[in-house]
C-alpha cells in the first residue's frame, strides 16, 4: 500500500515575484545567492570559480529535475525488507525512462554542462541521457556590440524526439546564441523535443524578451536577474513591469554582472 504522504509530489522551487509570464522562473534562493555573489567577485578565480559554479549548477539542476521532468510510482524495498516484507518504499520519484539532452555550449557552458550530465546519470536511465557539444561565440560590429552568434563547430546526436533537452549556460545576456541554439535543436534534428529549458546562474531583462519573441515555449530558469542599469524607479518596482528595465552596457555585458565566466573558467582571456 502506498503511503499517501508520497503518493505525488507538488514540489516547486520558490521564484521571486516578476511579470515575465509563467515560462521564466527566477529562484528565490538565499544559499545560491550568496555563493553567486562570491563567483561574481573580482577577488574570486580558480579554483574556487569552478567549485563554486559547480555547488550552483548541481543545486540548479535539482530544481530543473525536481519540477520539469516526469514523475512515477515505484516500489523498492530497502535493507530492512530481510526481517521486514513492509520494508518497500511506495510513493514518488523521477522517471527513469525520461529521454534527456544536455547541451554544453562553449566555453562557459562546458563544465556545468558536464555538471548536469553528471546528475541526470544518477536518476535517469544513463542509456536514456546523452551531453551534445556546440561551440558558439559573439558575432559584434566594428563598435563591439552583439549582433548575433557564430557557429564553429558542433558535435550533436541525431535525435532529440521526446528528449527534455537542456542549455547549463551560466550568463543569458542578449539570448543570441540561446536562440540560435534552440532554433536548431527545433528545426534541424530528427524529433521533436518533450520540452526545452534553458539553465542561467543571471539573466538579463533584455535576454528575456529576445528569447521569448523567439521561443516563447522555452521554459528559463535562472538564480539572478541583473538589470542594474536601469532607471531608479524600474528597480524599485515588480520585475517585467517596464520596458525601461535594461542590464546590458553599450557593447552587451551583463551590469552588474559577472565580468567573463567563460575566460575565468578556463583561465583562457582570448
Amino acid at each position: 500500500m502506498v503511503d499517501t504522504a508520497y503518493a505525488e509530489s507538488r514540489y516547486r522551487a520558490a521564484e521571486i515575484p516578476h511579470r515575465y509570464g509563467p515560462g521564466i522562473h527566477l529562484i528565490d534562493d538565499p544559499f545560491a545567492w550568496t555563493l553567486l555573489t562570491r563567483a561574481c567577485s573580482p577577488d574570486t578565480g580558480q579554483p574556487d570559480m569552478g567549485r563554486l559554479v559547480r555547488m550552483l549548477y548541481e543545486g540548479l539542476a535539482r530544481i530543473v529535475l525536481a519540477t520539469e521532468f516526469p514523475r512515477a510510482r515505484v516500489d523498492v524495498p530497502t535493507r530492512m525488507a530481510v526481517s521486514h516484507p513492509e520494508a518497500v518504499y511506495r510513493g514518488t520519484a523521477l522517471s527513469r525512462t525520461a529521454k534527456a539532452v544536455t547541451v554544453g555550449i562553449a566555453r562557459a557552458g562546458t563544465m556545468p554542462s558536464q555538471v548536469v550530465f553528471d546528475l541526470m546519470n544518477e536518476v535517469l536511465d544513463p542509456n536514456l541521457v546523452r551531453q551534445d557539444h556546440l561551440f558558439m561565440s559573439r558575432q559584434t560590429n566594428a563598435q563591439g556590440e552583439v549582433i548575433g552568434a557564430t557557429w564553429h563547430d558542433a558535435k550533436i546526436g541525431r535525435d532529440v524526439g521526446e528528449r527534455y533537452v537542456l542549455f547549463p549556460d551560466p550568463m543569458g545576456a542578449t539570448g543570441s546564441s540561446m536562440v540560435s541554439a534552440v532554433s536548431y535543436y527545433k528545426n534541424s534534428l530528427e524529433g521533436t523535443p518533450a520540452k526545452l529549458i534553458a539553465m542561467h546562474l543571471i539573466v538579463t531583462p533584455e535576454y528575456i524578451r529576445r528569447v521569448h519573441a523567439a521561443h516563447p515555449d522555452l521554459v528559463v530558469y535562472a538564480y539572478r536577474l541583473d538589470r542594474g542599469l536601469s532607471p531608479a524607479a524600474v528597480l524599485r518596482s515588480e520585475p517585467g513591469t517596464h520596458e525601461e528595465e535594461r542590464g546590458l552596457n553599450e557593447v552587451q555585458y551583463i551590469v552588474p554582472g559577472a565580468g567573463g565566466v567563460g575566460e575565468i573558467l578556463n583561465n583562457a582571456w582570448v
